[in-house]
């Protein structure tokens, strides 16, 4: 069963309608930077394939152990290692976050992000994309939740989310999702969090990748996936 292909009107209405049913379940997300750009680049690197709860503690242990991001960069990789292995994967997070912020260092003689204050945001998304091992995600949230730009960061609950109730097309990629949720998004940054944050709740909470909740969903009449999870 394929859903008919919606006009981007129909969409635009669509999203603020499950945005304002998500925020009657769950609260409306309030938008607050909550750490300076490469702070949260590098924080975005230690969540990957990582619970939240490992990804602070490292973060935190990283921040302490090695307190400014020069002393990131010029350490010993095993010292780095060493620092974040609570998250895990650490032999791979290491070498790539001290690959970033060399490779900021060479581009402006410091690790920083200072420069995407003076980028639009198709400009900030790839100088961050450019950046070994950071794609569209990473990229967005730290647009995001750092700066507060009007960009929805996709991960496997949003796209889930979005596919199914018919918010993006359901062969789009999560890389083309970024583009096309942000676009029904903005130009409200506060809108594109609520979309992100919503999504991600009700994934977590119902709309899992096996045996969704179908039957506790809000969004279920807009799902064409409702009772028949074998679909996706």
């Amino acid at each position: 069963m394929r859903r008919p292909r919606q006009p981007e009107d129909h969409r635009h209405d669509l999203v603020r309608r499950v945005v304002a049913i998500l925020d009657d379940v769950y609260g409306r997300p309030v938008l607050a930077p909550r750490l300076p750009a490469l702070d949260e680049l590098i924080y975005t690197v230690l969540s990957q394939n990582t619970a939240d709860v490992n990804t602070d503690r490292s973060f935190a242990t990283l921040r302490r152990r090695l307190p400014t991001w020069e002393l990131v960069r010029d350490a010993p990789l095993e010292e780095v290692v060493d620092a974040i292995a609570r998250g895990g994967l650490g032999r791979t997070k290491a070498p790539r976050i001290q690959a970033i912020l060399s490779a900021l260092n060479e581009r402006t003689g410091s690790p920083s992000l200072d420069a995407l204050a003076d980028m639009e945001d198709h400009a900030a998304l790839a100088y961050l994309q450019s950046l070994s091992g950071v794609g569209p995600k990473t990229a967005s949230c730290v647009l995001l939740f750092a700066l507060g730009r009007p960009v929805v960061p996709v991960d496997t609950h949003v796209h889930r989310v979005a596919r199914r109730v018919g918010l993006i097309g359901r062969d789009i990629s999560a890389e083309r999702a970024h583009q096309q949720l942000t676009a029904l998004a903005a130009p409200d940054p506060h809108d594109a969090y609520a979309v992100h944050i919503g999504l991600v709740r009700h994934g977590r909470r119902v709309c899992r990748a096996r045996r969704p909740l179908c039957e506790q969903c809000v969004l279920a009449a807009f799902c064409a996936s409702a009772g028949k999870p074998e679909l996706w």
